[in-house]
């Protein structure tokens, strides 16, 4: 089943795909860290805290939880 949420609803394990960024500051941020709208990531893991681990091919990018709830995804 595929749902549009936001990326702190992200599970363990499974692919998500970008719909948007937060603007401004932080969406440079996030680009630079090759974190881009279109893009599908794996959540890795979800740490005590809400903390986020996406990968993203070799890279571990980890998004804090106030930040992901400002992350438009697909959920797959």
């Amino acid at each position: 089943m595929i749902m549009d949420s936001t990326l702190d609803k992200a599970k363990k394990g499974k692919p998500v795909t970008i719909l948007s960024l937060p603007k401004g500051e932080l969406k440079v941020q996030l680009i630079r860290l090759g974190i881009t709208e279109g893009e599908t990531v794996k959540c890795l893991e979800r740490l005590p805290g809400g903390t986020i681990i996406l990968q993203k091919n070799r890279q571990e990018i980890a998004v804090g939880y106030d930040l992901a709830k400002n992350i438009k995804v697909i959920l797959q």
